[in-house]
């Protein structure tokens, strides 16, 4: 099989022929042209136009190369008089409007760019990270028109930082499905409203059954307006952790004030009163035993934190509600303002915590794509661009289909 023909056959040429091939040393340049008197397509509408009105001068793109040659397509491109869209530049066979690169090397880019960042993507193929930039960011455009969308019934909210300065995205995550959904430039109400109103609307969000979240007012504002129906619970991971920062904090006021032997006891002790007692070895054991004997503020706050954890395995909300009563009780005359603090939260957040009993619910799955999107930005050293940043997690966590090749 002559070259030209197996180029022809790989690109689908179907009003365009390849005329000859310059080969190099480092590259190999294919000369296409227009077939005859084919008719060509409208670059806009991709309707068959049978009039041409100029031709331009040569254009090149890169494709993919042969081992180790470099490939070039050249081809003057033809503008057509289309009916519906005026005098427009025709379509391509090889590649999308406006590129400098064939579907096919835009298709590898793509993939690639999934597991390395833009630069070494780049590096892999020869190109400006630019050029992988906007490669990726027509694949995601793609993927977005072209992704499957069922109902949603159990949706998880949750922020991750993009950099120093508390400047946060918002992510929205289908827990049925196991899907990134959306992806938030901020976490205010008037940017996290654009997902209910634009990315969901009105009747996908009468679908919402649980809305799982932390407890920020922005968030829970929102549900209670656009999903009334939906019930929210409050994330288990994020209570927990307003639980461990109360220890701690209750630990460190007390560090400041003790001296002594009672001080030596104490010292290197935060992640031993945090842990959960069945994570803790033996020698952590030891020395747990030995400092439950002090009659100290420190040891309270593990007992109220290690007794609040039994609030999990109830099934049933009424006996729920009643230990949790009681704790909040014991709290309350703790004299341990941390949680006091704790304690006041909980009860104006009761409505979203007590449905734990029969959701079952977390928004873990939220908690491990937020470690995969702060190990993407760490590949990439950061970017500068929110856009890019937001484009390169829908690229790399949403599963979104692709482009075709050709």
């Amino acid at each position: 099989m002559l070259i030209e023909t197996f180029i022809r056959k790989q690109l689908r040429l179907k009003a365009h022929r390849v005329t000859k091939v310059e080969t190099s040393e480092e590259n190999m340049i294919i000369w296409i042209d227009r077939l005859g008197n084919r008719l060509l397509r409208c670059g806009v509408c991709r309707k068959r136009c049978r009039q041409v009105h100029s031709v331009r001068k040569e254009r090149d793109w890169r494709d993919l190369a042969m081992r180790k040659m470099s490939l070039r397509l050249r081809y003057r491109p033809r503008r057509v008089k289309c009916p519906r869209c005026g005098v427009r530049v025709e379509d391509f066979a090889w590649a999308e409007p406006w590129a400098r690169v064939t579907r096919a090397l835009a298709s590898a880019v793509a993939i690639l760019a999934r597991e390395l960042s833009w630069q070494g993507t780049a590096r892999q193929y020869a190109l400006n990270w630019k050029t992988v930039a906007g490669i990726v960011q027509r694949a995601v455009r793609y993927g977005l028109r072209n992704r499957k969308r069922p109902p949603v019934h159990v949706l998880g909210i949750d922020e991750v930082s993009r950099r120093k300065g508390q400047v946060y995205l918002t992510v929205v995550y289908d827990l049925q499905r196991r899907v990134l959904l959306w992806v938030g430039e901020d976490r205010t109400e008037e940017a996290v409203k654009k997902f209910f109103t634009q990315e969901l609307g009105k009747r996908r969000c009468s679908t919402l059954q649980v809305v799982c979240m932390d407890m920020w007012a922005a968030y829970v504002n929102l549900v209670r307006e656009h999903a009334p129906q939906a019930q929210i619970l409050f994330d288990r991971f994020h209570i927990v952790k307003h639980l461990q920062e109360a220890v701690d904090e209750v630990r460190r006021s007390e560090m400041r004030r003790l001296t002594g032997q009672e001080k030596v006891t104490f010292k290197s002790t935060r992640w031993l009163l945090l842990k959960n007692p069945w994570n803790l070895t033996s020698e952590q054991k030891e020395r747990l035993s030995t400092l439950v004997r002090w009659n100290s503020p420190i040891v309270r706050a593990y007992y109220l934190k290690e007794s609040f954890q039994l609030f999990w395995d109830y099934k049933q909300e009424k006996r729920a509600q009643d230990l949790l009563s009681k704790w909040m009780h014991s709290a309350m005359r703790s004299r341990l303002e941390p949680f006091k603090k704790f304690v006041r939260m909980l009860r104006s957040h009761l409505s979203g915590i007590l449905p734990w009993t029969k959701l079952r619910l977390s928004n873990g799955a939220v908690e491990g794509m937020n470690n995969k999107i702060k190990s993407i930005s760490h590949r990439s050293f950061g970017f500068r661009s929110t856009q890019h940043f937001v484009a390169t997690i829908y690229h790399c966590c949403a599963k979104l289909p692709l482009p075709a090749e050709c």
